[in-house]
């Protein structure tokens, strides 16, 4: 079968995007694994699917899957590129799009400068629905890895994240202790690890090793977990900027149930055909 896909990516965050509204395909973990190979595949972080809604109330159906085929609740940088995929593709004319995702509805607002504002929903805190383990809830958990005792923030933002404060995103041990915590076992579903440092209360640099992925040059719900870890310890602004690898994000938040709330650009790379 010939399939169409789009390659697209968010701030770095690179993703292959397939249009299964009008195309019919039968996906499975070890043929995302093989076309996320970038020697013998496509290449990318996440796959996005693009399917028809199972509400009637909703425009699309998001779907994303790591590149070692898992499939993940949500991905805000691949949200933003959701949103200008369909747009582009003319499968909706809509500047504000409802979309389904595996913990239930976002929506997306293309502004004027065609940036994606993206509704992320409420963080979630109990650690039981994070999941995370503990007893009780608490701004800041405790984590003992790789000889060390390690303050962190759990947080879901539709998938689960922990965050630490560090001082220099540039020194700061992503690579030997991102898979650490992120298969660390108060984490049951694994984790996205946040490496924040703050630069003032309304900027902050952050590095993220993603579940399933690694490091990425950017993690839209990584940004919004750390600006929310942030915020409840009394560190940030209602507004952020978040300097990831990759570039810039805006991240607001009000506090309490209130959404947080993401603006960034999506890039269409290239469009493709393979055969599967």
């Amino acid at each position: 079968m010939l399939v169409r896909f789009t390659k697209m990516h968010g701030l770095g965050n690179d993703f292959l995007v397939l249009d299964m509204v009008t195309q019919k395909i039968k996906l499975n973990s070890a043929l995302v694994a093989k076309l996320a190979d970038r020697n013998f595949g496509v290449g990318f972080d996440q796959l996005l699917v693009v399917e028809p809604p199972t509400n009637p109330d909703m425009d699309f159906r998001y779907r994303i899957y790591n590149a070692d085929g898992s499939e993940v609740e949500h991905c805000g940088n691949g949200a933003r590129c959701f949103a200008k995929f369909v747009r582009d593709k003319r499968l909706t004319a809509k500047d504000r799009i409802a979309v389904e995702t595996q913990k239930g509805a976002i929506y997306l607002t293309v502004t004027e400068n065609l940036d994606v504002e993206v509704d992320m929903g409420a963080p979630v805190l109990s650690p039981q629905e994070v999941p995370f383990q503990s007893e009780v809830q608490a701004v800041t958990y405790q984590l003992d890895a790789e000889g060390a005792t390690h303050e962190i923030s759990a947080v879901s933002m539709g998938n689960p994240h922990g965050v630490l404060i560090v001082d220099s995103v540039e020194t700061a041990p992503v690579e030997t202790l991102g898979p650490v915590l992120e298969a660390h076992t108060q984490f049951p579903a694994k984790a996205n690890i946040g490496f924040m440092e703050i630069v003032a209360r309304d900027e902050v640099r952050l590095r993220v090793f993603e579940r399933g992925a690694g490091e990425t040059l950017a993690c839209g719900t990584g940004a919004c977990a750390a600006v929310v870890a942030g915020r409840l310890r009394g560190l940030l602004d209602e507004t952020v900027k978040v300097c990831l690898p990759g570039g810039d994000l805006s991240i607001s938040w009000q506090g309490d149930n209130t959404s947080v709330m993401m603006t960034g650009p999506a890039t269409t790379v290239y469009e493709g055909q393979i055969y599967l």
